[in-house]
């Protein structure tokens, strides 16, 4: 490998020849081989963070079990250290899906605070996602392929050698006496990713043979449009008065007027990058849930399920509720130490600050037709109440009612609804969370 593509590969990781450490995702295949053989040459004579590997065992094959054997032998020759997690795959409709979703939450729980993770996918890795992507109906966003850096945990994701291709790699590795595991299972075509690899490229480059290298330059020009349009997006969410919390509750939500204004493709684009870190995106064919939802009467209750959640409209706003928080069943429950924190099952907890009220207190959910006492009010019915408070349907029937015997003392999270003016308590409430565990 020469001097110019070294200058290359260091000018790419410069932003983060600070980090705390660099650590190199160790398959034993010929990438990651020889990119953790090339930093280890590079430390040599460069000043580098402390440089480790980290080699994921899926347990799906036989021949898997000598890799970490191997990967363990190669880095004892380089002085670096390794780190073998063992994980469970979940095969499901995707055994690749699954298999890559496991070994990124193992990269992810690896990685300290602004630590970097350095993968060897390369050139015709790059131009074999695009093709993927495109026989799956991908927009901009897909079609950029594989990003050379995101963020990854705590940390980072680098992908240095994008602009290399196979064939430079295999030199390098062959120069140098390097030796790597084949995955046998990279020779069936049964998985889709091997078919294009096995079958489709190497047809596409037969007639055209630098296919390989315009494929990835298309995915250069993409993801720079994907990030014009990203800007676009945050212009129209800022206009939009996107915010993430509502009352100290994590509940996303936009102003829907605004929205309305922007033309369709406008509408889209602002809601798929609001979208993006909350839940899988929809197809094209399920966009026409936010066209049922936005256009639904105002007196209306709609709502557009995706995934990993669902959005609903209340109050002129579009409000996301992740999966974890939907399915919430009350249940009645005795308060009997005040003075401790009360679990809430499936929504979070409840404490008091000050000296709490005499009991027998117990927390109980709307039934309807509850009222409350108000100090210089009089009674008021409770669901007048959460109309002035502005506070959204879906919210109601979870909000934790603090009842002694039959008099209701006060409403979690709204603190202006207590019985008594002046008390010594407040009641605080610590929602449940509203992720998706997405990034």
């Amino acid at each position: 490998m020469s001097a110019e593509f070294e200058s290359r590969l260091l000018n790419f990781l410069a932003p983060w020849r600070n980090a705390p450490a660099w650590r190199v995702a160790l398959s034993g295949g010929l990438d990651s081989t020889v990119l953790l053989h090339l930093l280890a040459q590079l430390a040599a004579r460069e000043a580098l963070p402390p440089i480790s590997a980290i080699h994921v065992h899926h347990g799906l094959q036989a021949v898997a079990d000598a890799w970490p054997e191997h990967c363990q032998r190669f880095c004892d020759s380089l002085g670096v250290r390794l780190q073998v997690p063992y994980v469970q795959v979940d095969g499901g409709a995707s055994l690749e899906r699954a298999a890559r979703e496991a070994r990124y939450a193992a990269f992810s729980a690896a990685l300290g605070a602004a630590e970097c993770l350095l993968t060897g996918q390369h050139r015709d890795d790059q131009a074999e996602t695009v093709l993927f992507r495109l026989f799956r109906g991908a927009g901009v966003r897909g079609l950029s392929g594989m990003a050379a850096s995101r963020p990854l945990g705590a940390g980072m994701l680098l992908r240095p050698l994008l602009g290399v291709g196979r064939a430079e790699l295999e030199r390098y590795a062959r120069r140098h006496g390097l030796s790597w595991v084949e995955d046998p299972s990279n020779a069936s075509d049964d998985f889709d990713r091997n078919y294009l690899r096995n079958r489709v490229i190497p047809g596409i480059v037969q007639r055209w043979p630098s296919a390989v290298e315009t494929i990835a330059r298309c995915a250069e020009h993409l993801a720079e449009a994907d990030g014009l349009l990203g800007e676009l997006a945050q212009n129209d969410l800022v206009s939009a008065g996107a915010r993430n919390e509502y009352i100290g509750m994590q509940l996303p939500s936009l102003a829907i007027a605004a929205l309305v204004e922007l033309s369709e493709p406008r509408q889209r684009n602002a809601l798929r990058h609001w979208l993006a870190p909350l839940a899988r995106l929809p197809d094209s064919v399920h966009w026409a849930g936010w066209r049922d939802l936005r256009d639904a009467r105002e007196d209306a209750e709609p709502i557009w399920r995706l995934a990993d959640g669902e959005l609903r409209r209340a109050h002129g706003r579009l409000w996301w509720l992740a999966n974890p928080w939907l399915g919430f069943l009350p249940a009645n429950q005795t308060w009997r130490d005040p003075s401790q924190p009360l679990s809430l099952p499936d929504n979070g907890s409840l404490r008091f600050e000050g000296i709490p009220p005499a009991g027998p207190l117990e927390v109980r959910y709307r039934q309807g037709g509850e009222v409350m006492t108000l100090a210089g009010r009089g009674t008021r019915d409770l669901k007048r109440l959460l109309n002035e408070a502005a506070v959204p349907a879906f919210l109601r029937g979870r909000l934790p009612l603090l009842w002694r015997a039959d008099e209701l003392l006060a409403v979690a999270l709204l603190p202006g609804l207590q019985r008594e003016a002046g008390q010594g308590w407040t009641l605080r409430w610590t929602p449940p969370t509203n992720d998706s565990g997405l990034s």
